[in-house]
């Protein structure tokens, strides 16, 4: 199939610009939209002006605000015309006048504290009798622990291009229905067109006009695309084609955002039966796109004189944003990262995804687990470091021989996990260098950290982690997805599925897989997205997991046929939802829900390393190296695996300590924009990727490995190199100058 091409680069015959009107409140209701009086063939298209049902697919957040604002940037109205620049001069002159109320911007009150219509979703978990030994305990050790938000900072911002065309899906060809009810703005530009020197002729218009709305957007998701655009234009599925483009680097962060500005984009094309093309700027992408989540947790374990965990409270505040956009599939990753790596006998969890009037935040590789896996694994070092144990030794004798993964399934290629920490511990040299650094680490206590002989104080950490390969919850697609392949008569491999890609590695990694099954030439495998099955989202790893074993079960059952029936033969496959209960059956859907447990029933696990040096001059942790022992399952391609780690390592340190951003008010301030700092080449430490464990069965999921313990390592290697319990990321240059000053002014 031919590469998608970057939505910047596609510009349609007789082509409208739209631009996004809105809300300067963080919350109240609209009285009215003031804007300047409009030239001839430019419109202002509002809800009232939606035929359909103003609501994004699978949430509650509407298309364009209709009465009630909930932050400070939500899409109130679109602008329509000829030339953009023209548009943004109008645009600079509108303004959504609302009758404010009083915002709620962030929520880090214990869970208890929190009032219930600022909540969205709970999860509550009680497993023994912790308050009886809480009461009872002699030592406990507390803290709290914050992850701060992070930008997706992809290649192209968010956009869509919404068109008619003449192609129609094979014996389907309808009439689109026709536009009542617009307002007199909108028919401005349907019935002046004639009058416009640069309109297209009738004859062109009613080709151009076809029978299908012809959608192109970087997604993720391109059927959630589909299903929220037929939502909101009131029309049949069939009548609406989606086109992913090209979509680079995303880390997630285009599902649900992609598909509401591919809404606008198909409702300013509906209405004015022209091509409408409506991409973000860089900084109102940034403003305003979904960004990894805020969580506070507060953890507080009692433990015996041997270092082992008796009872565990864990109190979980999520900020999930206005809309609360996939707030319990985000809680419970987050809860199942705090707890799924140990094994707890009494343990008392709450949990709550607070709404608040910053935009809806959202995914960032991966759905929650790195927050809650950062927390726990902090703590845990905490605790090590309180009864004067190696952080890794802790981790082998008291907690891993005990662990317990988030699923009722039991595998056997699971790697044993003290064998994993001790492969990484190998490579990395770390038992040495820690002994080492934490002999250094007692004789610094009473001098200055500058007096080091001209050496930098060093450290390092450990931490592991976890990831599933799907989503625990569906929507309304009941979350069954299909791949279709076929073997034609010039003995080709089609392999139809919607899914996309940030790089197509895995469009290589199929062809290698399925030429072995059948014998056929890499060459000669082709993937068609145009009119494929739901393949369902693009994320979790789920294209090199859950798709990569559909694809292989059709590659077989094609084999045990290709010799018996004539060609071309045509198989498919399906995944569906398999329900029940996670953690031994004690971590439960909510009611109303069901969860599925395929999510987690084969998880990849990694053990991660991270050295550091302080920099004492400019107060900046250099990282000396990073080193990752990796169970992946069948990894079937090296090379790209260990590729795709090392580019989420390097993005797992960003968010640990360079990517500094955090809402003031309900906004991102401008010199957040201004000074972000992803981790540039010359930052990117040595990494070193170890493959463990039985590489047979089916694949596990990878990619997000390294958000789920790098920083942590991280965070550790820094606290054992300043001798202070750091507890929140991103770390702040501020934070290690702080702890310098305290200490060189006490020595």
């Amino acid at each position: 199939m031919d590469k998608p091409v970057f939505l910047e680069d596609i510009y349609p015959a007789n082509l409208l610009y739209a631009i996004t009107i809105r809300s300067s409140c963080a919350k109240g209701s609209i009285k009215f939209i003031n804007y300047p009086e409009l030239p001839e063939h430019y419109s202002i298209i509002t809800a009232a002006d939606i035929p359909g049902e103003n609501r994004l697919e699978d949430t509650s957040m509407p298309i364009l605000a209709d009465n009630k604002i909930f932050y400070i940037g939500e899409p109130v109205a679109l602008l329509i015309g000829q030339d953009k620049t023209r548009l943004e001069e109008i645009a600079a002159l509108c303004s959504v006048i609302a009758e404010e109320e009083e915002p709620v911007f962030d929520n880090p009150l214990p869970v208890t504290q929190v009032e219930e219509n600022e909540t969205a979703s709970v999860r509550e978990i009680l497993i023994g009798d912790p308050q009886g030994v809480f009461e009872n305990a002699g030592k406990i050790v507390a803290d709290s622990y914050v992850t701060g938000i992070q930008d997706h900072w992809y290649a192209e911002p968010v956009g869509a291009i919404a068109s008619f065309t003449s192609r129609t899906l094979p014996q389907e060809k309808a009439n689109l229905p026709d536009v009542k009810n617009v307002s007199s703005a909108v028919n401005e530009i349907l019935n002046g067109e004639k009058n416009n020197n640069e309109s297209k002729t009738d004859e062109a218009a009613n080709e151009d006009a076809g029978n299908v709305l012809l959608i192109k957007t970087a997604t993720q998701w391109p059927y959630h695309v589909k299903r929220s655009v037929v939502r909101v234009l009131g029309i049949e599925p069939s009548l609406v084609l989606v086109e992913p483009t090209d979509l680079n680097l995303h880390m997630d962060g285009k599902l649900s955002f992609a598909s509401l500005t591919a809404c606008h984009a198909a409702l300013g094309a509906f209405l004015t039966k022209r091509p409408v093309r409506l991409i973000l700027n860089r900084r109102e992408d940034f403003l305003y796109s979904p960004k990894r989540c805020k969580t506070n947790i507060d953890i507080a374990s009692t433990i015996d004189n041997n270092g082992n965990i008796t009872a565990t409270e864990i109190e979980i505040a999520v900020n999930v944003g206005a809309y609360g956009v996939n707030e319990q599939e985000i809680l419970d990753q987050v809860c199942l990262g705090a707890i799924g790596s140990y094994n707890f006998s009494n343990l008392k969890l709450k949990a709550r995804a607070n709404r608040s009037n910053i935009p809806p935040q959202g995914p960032l590789s991966g759905f929650g687990i790195a927050q809650g896996a950062f927390a726990i694994e902090r703590h845990v070092s905490k605790i090590a470091d309180f009864v004067c144990q190696d952080p890794a030794r802790w981790r082998k004798e008291y907690a891993v021989s005990n662990l317990v993964l988030p699923s009722n399934v039991l595998n056997e290629n699971h790697a044993v996990i003290d064998e994993l920490i001790e492969s990484t511990a190998k490579m990395s040299d770390y038992y040495r260098k820690w002994a080492s650094y934490e002999l250094l680490r007692q004789s610094r206590k009473i001098k200055p950290l500058n007096d080091e002989k001209g050496e930098n104080p060093r450290g390092i950490g450990i931490a592991i982690g976890f990831q599933g390969c799907s989503l625990l919850y569906h929507g309304m697609d009941n979350g069954i997805y299909s791949v279709e392949v076929t073997l034609t008569k010039d003995s080709s491999l089609d392999i139809k599925t919607s899914i996309t890609s940030s790089d197509g590695d895995f469009r290589k990694i199929w062809a290698k897989s399925v030429s072995e099954i059948l014998a056929i030439d890499k060459e000669k495998v082709r993937i068609i997205s145009t009119n494929a099955p739901d393949c369902g989202p693009s994320c979790s790893s789920r294209n090199i997991t859950v798709i990569t074993n559909l694809v292989e079960q059709c590659c077989h059952d094609i084999r045990k046929q290709r010799f018996h029936d004539p060609l071309p033969i045509t198989v498919s496959r399906s995944t569906e939802p398999r329900y029940g209960a996670l953690w031994n059956g004690r971590f439960i859907p909510p009611k109303g829900l069901s969860m599925d447990i395929n999510s987690f029933s084969n998880p990849g696990i990694a053990c991660a390393v991270v050295e550091v040096a302080i920099d004492i001059a400019e107060s900046i942790p250099r990282i000396r190296g990073a080193w990752m022992g990796v169970d992946g399952g069948k990894i079937i391609s090296k090379h790209r695996a260990k590729r795709n780690l090392d580019r989420s390592v390097a993005q797992a340190l960003g968010w640990a300590y360079t990517e500094n951003i955090e809402y003031a008010h309900g906004v991102l301030p401008k010199n957040n924009y201004d000074n972000y700092a992803i981790l540039s080449y010359y930052d990117i430490p040595p990494i070193e990727i170890n493959f463990f464990g039985k590489e047979t069965g089916e694949p596990k999921g990878i990619g997000e490995l390294p958000f789920t313990c790098i920083p942590a390592a991280f965070l550790q290697a820094v606290s054992q190199a300043m001798d202070h319990c750091f507890k929140s990321i991103p770390l702040k240059r501020k934070e290690i100058w702080e702890m310098i000053r305290i200490r060189n002014a006490g020595a």
